[in-house]
């Protein structure tokens, strides 16, 4: 109790008021611009970051990534271009609602239904994350490895629309976390005799350089075209809630589930829990021949989903240090940096702070109904901004991000070395968020497989001979079972026509 009376004495100071105010506005203005994701609006934002309190630093980002993640939704709706790819998953639903004038019924239940399933996701988090974390005090390395190789698998499998360039995308991620001090020799690897190199490569340019700057140069390769803009009178948007709540309530909870699921996964995140609460929603509904004409029972689904999965994706990187999403993982990257080392400890030694964070994630959903009612007024401003205006602002920002990380030229080397890689591979469409993961994750599983070995004095039976880990071990050979075997029996139905 005392612990809960201490977050709020650390949210309720201006300070952290108006960050988080400012960051919600920030994300919303980042999100309800298409081609800017709520990822980029996040990493954007760390460099800011170096200059907060834990606190505020924290509410910022998690502020920002709920904001922009529903802000994704306006220019799906007006512009069929959604502003994050978490709303990529109804965008036509919804522009096809707008062009029969309905666009402040969509534009409502994506405002409504986003803050509903942002609270619904947290609501889980408060009440699952400490079970889970006295759970993972038990663990040791073995479980940690499994765990790491839980999340490999689904950034491959499920973050990815094709498994071949998701396995591509994660080896590079696991090359880039292997450049360093090799574990446990401490022999220099990939380093090229570059000291710098020798401490490994630094998280924050690498994000930077992933999301934003590799946005900057396909925008610059396209000659920066104009958004094409359609006019349209957005009225009032609390006209339907009632009978949107009392019609769709059963979608919205569905949702709700299926994207806190999906959220808790570590590496799938909230475009993933979308698109599976879209397909999900046609399926079972009594009239799926209306879906992709302009009906509103996907869109509902949906936009809970992916903003419930934004909140319980921080289930897995709190109790266990292993990001949900890659918004998780730049922020885990700031809880480093801040000294509040993700994990079960965090629990015991900091739990102050972490129900300082459940606050301010129940805050920033109850700030979403207000502004975004305030955007969405704005919104068909905002979307004339042209783009060549715009990206040398999102450069600049870049480059003072990338070098406030070290205070060298050295990150910003790495930031656009890094955002030539993010360019070639979304030109190729390798998708960038698996690298992510084996950016991030990669060092946890050379750790934990070096530690096991040598406390084992190489034997492999280690990794099974404990009830958790063998459990682990055995959800992980039954993805890989129903994965090859829907493979195989795909590529028989094929052959036999």
């Amino acid at each position: 109790m005392d612990a809960i009376f201490q977050a709020f004495q650390l949210v309720a100071t201006w300070p952290v008021i108006l960050t988080v105010a400012s960051a919600a506005l920030f994300g919303l203005l980042v999100g309800a611009i298409p081609g800017l994701t709520a990822t980029m609006a996040t990493a954007l934002l760390v460099p800011l970051t170096f200059f907060m309190d834990p606190i505020p630093a924290v509410g910022a980002m998690v502020t920002c990534a709920a904001m922009a993640i529903f802000a994704g939704d306006i220019p799906g709706a007006l512009l069929r271009i959604p502003g994050t790819p978490a709303s990529a998953a109804y965008a036509n639903e919804a522009y096809a609602m707008t062009r029969k004038g309905e666009a402040e019924t969509v534009l409502g239940a994506c405002v409504l239904f986003s803050a509903i399933g942002g609270l619904f996701g947290t609501f889980v988090l408060i009440f699952a994350a400490p079970a889970l974390a006295e759970v993972a005090l038990s663990f040791s390395s073995q479980e940690y490895f499994w765990m790491a190789l839980l999340g490999l698998t689904c950034a491959v499998f499920l973050g990815a629309q094709s498994p071949v360039k998701g396995m591509i995308s994660l080896l590079i991620g696991l090359f880039v976390a292997t450049v360093g001090l090799n574990n446990p020799a401490g022999v220099p690897r990939f380093t090229f005799g570059s000291t710098e190199m020798m401490a490994g490569i630094d998280f924050i340019p690498a994000m930077i350089g992933l999301f934003a700057v590799s946005e900057v140069m396909r925008t610059v390769a396209a000659g920066a075209p104009a958004w094409e803009n359609v006019q349209v009178k957005v009225g009032n948007i609390f006209g339907n809630w009632g009978g949107m709540f009392t019609r769709y309530w059963r979608q919205q909870l569905r949702g709700n589930l299926t994207g806190t699921a999906i959220g808790i996964l570590p590496g799938a995140g909230a475009d993933v829990a979308a698109y599976v609460s879209y397909a999900v929603s046609r399926r079972f509904s009594k009239t799926p021949e209306k879906f992709g004409t302009g009906h509103l029972e996907g869109v509902v689904e949906a936009t809970s989903s992916n903003n419930a999965s934004l909140s319980s994706a921080w289930v897995p990187a709190l109790v266990f240090g292993i990001p949900g999403d890659t918004i998780t993982a730049i922020v885990i990257g700031v809880l480093y940096v801040k000294g509040l080392n993700p994990g079960p400890t965090l629990f015991l030694f900091n739990p102050q702070t972490i129900y300082a964070v459940f606050l301010i994630f129940i805050l920033a959903n109850v700030l979403m109904i207000p502004l975004g009612w305030l955007v969405i007024k704005l919104a068909k401003g905002l979307l004339k901004a042209p783009r060549s205006i715009l990206m040398p602002i999102i450069l600049v920002f870049c480059i003072v991000g990338a070098f406030a990380s070290n205070n060298a030229a050295y990150g910003i080397i790495l930031m656009l070395v890094f955002g030539v890689l993010g360019f070639f591979m979304e030109e190729n469409d390798i998708p960038i968020a698996p690298c992510i993961l084996g950016i991030v994750i990669g060092p946890l599983v050379e750790r934990t497989f070096v530690t096991t070995m040598i406390k084992s004095d190489g034997s492999f039976l280690t990794f099974v001979e404990r009830p958790i880990a063998a459990v682990l071990f055995a959800v992980l050979v039954l993805i890989w079972g129903s994965i090859l075997y829907s493979r195989l029996r795909g590529n028989r139905e094929e052959a036999t026509g």
